[in-house]
């Protein structure tokens, strides 16, 4: 299925909720130390409610870390500035959605580094500045999931 790339994600209950995403859609969720919070934060486990034991979460302690885990996959990393709609893309089992921190987005030498496929973004009006981090999440996964037809992790939807 899909995988989603927090990298250094700040609030724990954006994470809570990633974690009951994942564990709603057969995504994995990958997240890139550091953590703005402890894994065993009270906010982290009741956003994530009595979903943690049926997600897969794998947390790197870097981003080159993160890297060797999941290429030669393709990423697309979220940002309000890309130019190219999240909708524009083909998405395939496999594919990395990669969103930054809540405070700033992804920094510049994230989103330009070689291992990013693209930058997208999803439309807001022109006077919005960014989206809650796991609500654009959830928005990304589960288009990627409709175009594949809203397949299972062990019964995949063909490629085409």
């Amino acid at each position: 299925m899909f995988r989603i790339l927090f990298y250094r994600p700040e609030i724990p209950p954006n994470t809570g909720n990633a974690i009951r995403l994942t564990a709603n859609t057969g995504c994995e969720l990958h997240l890139v130390e550091p953590l703005g919070f402890a894994l065993e934060d009270k906010q982290l486990r009741r956003a994530g409610l009595d979903y943690h034991d049926l997600a897969r979460v794998h947390v790197h302690a870097d981003l080159d870390a993160a890297w060797t885990a999941l290429l030669p996959s393709r990423v697309y990393a979220f940002s309000a500035s890309a130019t190219r709609l999240h909708t524009d893309v083909a998405y395939v089992p496999g594919d990395v959605l990669m969103f930054g921190p809540e405070s700033a987005g992804l920094p510049a030498e994230v989103q330009e580094s070689t291992q990013v496929t693209d930058r997208v973004r999803l439309p807001m009006l022109p006077t919005s500045r960014s989206l809650n981090l796991s609500n654009t999440a959830a928005i990304a996964v589960y288009e990627a999931w409709r175009q594949n037809d809203f397949g299972t992790p062990e019964t995949p939807a063909p490629l085409q």
